[in-house]
């Protein structure tokens, strides 16, 4: 298939060029050069991914532990654009005199996982649809649970992470009470910090207005 491009001017707060954008076979504008995301990324800082290495991390998906059964990522690494970054080291500030932390089991995606990942849950309750992409290839959604400092251990949360079942749902109401006010205090914590949570997965949270940042495909040896 022929390589089409569009301009795509991105509706962010700051002023941004058009930049040519190419489509996929989705008709979606996927950023897939490393070459053009530098391009995006001189124009304004924010568009930046960022290595995080402050915070405490366990990376299912460089592992078959995970829903699909296959290790899906190289290597265990956790990105995320910059105003991501920004907000969870802020919430780790107001975390940490309670003795309390973050620990992320992923962030940002390439494109080409969430293809493999809709293949095997075809649900856009618990994957998201390659046709609408992912909060994860915009490198602004985060999966993560609570610890305690002190000994690193999670929080229970009423399932482990990746349960893409009713039990995840923040709804679902047969779990302890103290599951349920551990999910309620990290809903609480990451909306004040100016995420917006998903309503099917306990552990999902991306920023608000998503559409600002270009969906990616770029793999993780180029980022380094």
């Amino acid at each position: 298939m022929k390589n089409i491009y569009i301009l795509c001017l991105f509706l962010l707060p700051w002023k941004l060029s058009a930049q040519e954008i190419p489509l996929n076979k989705h008709g979606l504008p996927v950023v897939n050069s490393l070459q053009l995301y530098k391009e995006l990324v001189k124009q304004h800082k924010d568009l930046r991914l960022v290595k995080i290495d402050d915070i405490a991390q366990d990376v299912r998906y460089a592992t078959a532990n995970n829903f699909t059964k296959v290790q899906l990522y190289p290597y265990p690494v956790v990105w995320l654009r910059l105003p991501a970054y920004q907000a969870l080291q802020a919430l780790q500030m107001v975390l940490e005199p309670m003795g309390v932390g973050l620990k992320i089991f992923d962030g940002y995606r390439p494109y080409r996982v969430t293809e493999k990942m809709w293949e095997v849950m075809p649900d856009d309750r618990y994957a998201a649809d390659p046709k609408k992409g992912s909060g994860h290839n915009r490198g602004i959604a985060v999966d993560l649970t609570l610890i305690y400092l002190k000994t690193g251990k999670e929080f229970p949360m009423g399932t482990d992470y990746d349960d893409l079942s009713e039990k995840a749902h923040h709804a679902y109401a047969k779990i302890t009470d103290e599951e349920k006010e551990n999910r309620v205090f990290l809903r609480t914590m990451m909306e004040a910090h100016g995420f917006v949570a998903l309503e099917t997965e306990w552990w999902h949270y991306y920023l608000k207005d998503a559409e600002k940042y270009p969906l990616m495909d770029i793999w993780f040896d180029e980022l380094k």
